[in-house]
């Protein structure tokens, strides 16, 4: 069954995330990002950077990081689900393509989940 609209909303944090590339210093990073406004800097096990900031401090965070040099490989304001669901791979291969489905309809306008998928159900 699905629910009306916002159901689930209570389980999502509205925030703007910024990621860097592997190898981008994380000292400069965290020192910019931080003063900036951000709220929390975190280096992923790839090496890669994500920058979390309010969506509200968001324009001012990217601004910050490309002024400093250090252009986000993306960048922007998303709703992040506050636990995450660990699925198997026959699972996650079935959710993706609810999900696929889900953001084709026209009314969709955003899709979001908590589904953590396994890269193996991606193939």
């Amino acid at each position: 069954n699905l629910g009306t609209d916002g159901s689930v909303a209570y389980l999502f944090s509205k925030m703007g995330i910024l990621n860097f590339a592997p190898g981008t210093p994380e000292e400069a990073i965290m020192d910019i990002a931080l003063e900036a406004g951000a709220e929390d800097v975190v280096a992923e096990e790839d090496g890669s950077i994500e920058v979390h900031t309010s969506p509200e401090a968001f324009d001012d965070v990217v601004a910050a990081m490309q002024a400093g040099g250090y252009e986000p490989a993306n960048s922007e304001i998303t709703m992040r689900a506050s636990t995450e669901v660990e699925l198997d791979v026959e699972t996650g291969q079935k959710v993706l393509k609810f999900l696929d489905v889900l953001e084709d309809l026209d009314d969709a306008q955003a899709v979001y989940s908590n589904a953590d998928i396994p890269e193996e159900a991606y193939d």
